[in-house]
């Protein structure tokens, strides 16, 4: 029987065996590695996962640019939990004949953490809790969503369903991206605007584009200018959308009422990073997909992908 290695990357709770049986592998010569851990640099990387036949990535947390991939010459399958992977170089991986695989996730992971962010700022709930556990009672006063208007940047599958849930808290809902139109923000719910209506007019702005060339730093100091000092930024979606350097200062200068943020340019966030200090915050570390019912498709989805693979039938193929 082929023996084969296989690593299970930035298992940070140490929970992938809580959701698929990867134990069973050995019975198809599989000797299964999790590494609970995130890598420090990409060398470590390299030096860690040289060995491995298979590795298993959670979302994002490891890149696999074409550099990683060429020093990885023992790799013939990564699997990446949901089906697209921004930190993974398709066309590296198919000319050094890697198959990349994907799974399915949970629809109403992320959309449910947006709005609990959302929600905790508008009543700041992390300074209240702070306040009750120290002895003291309310401290703070809060604000309600009615009446406000929601500006959507991205109005896909999950930013549809922000707007749907905007509309039952009574709120007024803008929408814009390079490619959206009138009739599809009309079906959503939302009222198509310029990039600068939105962020003029918008008490809350939250963002939902895929990371790429074009839309990285797409908001920047500009923007945060017009959003004003009323106006909140939630980023759910990944970190560099934003320009990082135009958001400390503009929270710390007071441009803006404040962000709710679960994405980070470097993840996990430093200890010290200016971030963690600056004033009217609410900061959650990347959860937006941790939920029992996402992990269950994503580490089901992934052993999925290894037994079909050890099959010669792969399926859910990203690389052709």
């Amino acid at each position: 029987m082929t023996q084969y290695r296989l690593a299970i990357l930035d298992d940070y709770q140490q929970v992938s065996s809580d959701y698929a049986p990867w134990d069973s592998l050995l019975d198809d010569g599989v000797k299964v590695t999790v590494f609970s851990a995130p890598f420090v640099s990409e060398e470590q990387a390299v030096a860690a996962l040289a060995p491995f036949d298979i590795i298993v990535a959670m979302r994002e947390r490891t890149r696999f640019p074409r550099h990683v991939l060429e020093e990885l010459g023992n790799l013939q399958l990564l699997v990446t939990t949901g089906m697209a992977n921004a930190a993974i170089d398709m066309d590296a991986a198919s000319e050094r004949g890697i198959v990349v695989c994907g799974t399915a996730g949970s629809p109403a992971a992320a959309p449910e953490m947006i709005w609990s962010l959302l929600l905790a700022f508008a009543r700041n709930l992390v300074a209240e809790e702070n306040s009750l556990r120290a002895g003291g009672w309310q401290s703070v006063v809060g604000f309600e969503l009615e009446g406000k208007t929601l500006g959507i940047v991205g109005l896909g599958k999950i930013g549809s369903r922000i707007a749907r849930y905007a509309q039952a808290f009574g709120m007024d809902v803008l929408a814009w991206s390079q490619n959206l139109t009138s009739e599809a923000a009309k079906a959503a719910g939302a009222r198509k605007v310029t990039k600068e209506e939105l962020f003029r007019e918008s008490d809350v702005v939250t963002l939902h584009l895929r990371l790429s060339e074009r839309t990285r730093g797409i908001v920047g100091a500009n923007e945060l200018r017009l959003l004003g000092p009323e106006g909140l930024l939630v980023n759910t979606a990944r970190g560099p959308l934003v320009d990082e350097a135009a958001l400390i200062r503009a929270l710390e200068e007071g441009w803006i009422r404040g962000a709710a943020l679960d994405v980070f340019d470097d993840e996990p966030l430093p200890a010290g990073h200016a971030l963690l200090h600056s004033p009217r915050t609410v900061l959650s570390p990347h959860i937006g997909y941790v939920t029992h019912e996402s992990y269950r498709q994503f580490y089901g989805g992934a052993f999925e992908d290894v037994k079909g693979w050890l099959a010669d039938t792969p399926v859910r193929v990203l690389n052709g």
